[in-house]
């Protein structure tokens, strides 16, 4: 059972925008998002008493190993503090989140940041895809490409042989992904979609097309983590779970006792959520994490998405920043991507994607792949105007 933890907060979150830019280092993306964090929190670099700075791929991309924080946030005046460093895949953010909420929580510290930053765009596209190779077991997998696509396209296959599941689903989810990222300034891709443009796109695994999977992206997203609220009641941390995989096939077991224990965690269930964040490294993963996260049950995701019930207007929206494929997907920034939407969406600052009169967010991020299960599974919920 959860014990008694100390509060902590959101207090503040900044972006830079994911996208293509070849002519921003690491560095200078890094210290906007910081900055911006920084304002929205009302404090200065001086305030910040431990930081946590994810990146998983930039020893690999950009040559810099061992001081990626110490390097990337010395522009904006954070130096002379413990500097935390963090990997874990897509869920360096989400872990780098963990990490700060922790401290904060221990008493400590009294302002944490944490952020995410990565800089995939280096002029070789095959090198960054093998870079991503590396989010897995090496000696396991021996080269064979990029683990997760084919890994959803083989369950996607099943549930499409099942009938639970059909193509126009999978385009459906992602036509809406792409229409919400088409609302959101800070998304990489801003292009509406139909149907029959997802569904004819080029063939990637299975039943992906190119639209939808997440591409390379460039970008960085932080937030300040304070231990009280601030004057209109704060962005309260009702849960922060972080998991290891476990190998068990291809359902993915982390990610479901991930939930499980954030529920627990927050002493709520599925129906007390207003609106979701979740890891659509493919966008039609969207569909298995509704019924991981229990907003439908098993095998019910494709009737769930067809009633409208998660687009924004809807009873549960998700990802109404668009999501992986839509807002991008800098693998070291994802998981702190979802808790800045998150806090403006429970502060109501999301503009055309708003989701109206929400107070309770959750935050699913995943990372990496061991032996067809999800290496790092993190899972967030937040509270607005707690």
């Amino acid at each position: 059972m959860p014990t008694e933890v100390a509060d902590a907060y959101i207090r503040g979150a900044g972006m830079h925008r994911f996208g293509r830019w070849p002519d921003k280092p690491l560095r200078e993306m890094s210290t906007e998002a910081v900055l911006a964090s920084l304002a929205d929190a009302g404090i200065s670099p001086s305030d910040v008493d431990v930081a946590y700075f994810a990146n998983s791929l930039g020893g690999l991309l950009v040559g810099q190993e061992a001081l990626r924080g110490e390097v990337c946030l010395h522009d904006a005046g954070i130096f002379g503090i413990p500097i935390i460093n963090v990997e874990n895949a897509c869920a360096g953010g989400a872990t780098a989140l963990w990490g700060a909420i922790r401290a904060v929580r221990s008493g400590e510290f009294r302002v944490a940041l944490a952020i995410g930053a990565e800089k995939m765009f280096v002029g070789d596209t095959q090198r960054t895809l093998a870079a991503l190779q590396t989010a897995a077991d090496v000696e396991a997998t021996q080269g064979q490409g990029l683990q997760f696509v084919a890994l959803y396209a083989m369950r996607l296959e099943e549930r499409l042989a099942s009938g639970s599941f059909t193509t126009q689903h999978l385009a459906h989810v992602t036509r809406k992904g792409k229409a919400n990222g088409a609302a959101n300034p800070y998304a990489q891709f801003g292009t509406i979609m139909t149907d029959e443009e997802i569904l004819g796109a080029r063939v990637i695994a299975g039943p992906l097309t190119l639209p939808m999977v997440a591409g390379i992206s460039d970008g960085a997203a932080a937030v300040i983590v304070m231990g009280e609220p601030d004057e209109a009641g704060g962005i309260k941390v009702r849960a922060s779970v972080l998991s290891s995989g476990t190998v068990d096939g291809l359902g993915e077991p982390v990610v479901r006792q991930t939930i499980h224990r954030a529920y627990e965690e927050a002493s709520i269930g599925p129906s007390d959520i207003d609106v979701a964040e979740v890891h659509d490294a493919v966008s039609p993963a969207e569909l298995f994490r509704y019924e991981e996260l229990g907003l439908c049950p098993a095998g019910e995701a494709g009737t769930l998405l067809e009633s409208g019930a998660t687009s924004v207007g809807g009873r549960i929206p998700v990802n109404p920043s668009g999501g992986l494929t839509a807002r991008g997907h800098p693998v070291g920034a994802t998981g702190l991507a979802q808790i800045v939407e998150l806090v403006w969406q429970l502060r109501g600052q999301a503009g055309q994607r708003q989701v109206a009169g929400c107070r309770i967010g959750i935050a699913q991020n995943s990372g990496g792949w061991i032996d067809g299960d999800t290496a790092v599974g993190s899972v967030h919920i937040l509270e607005g105007g707690a």
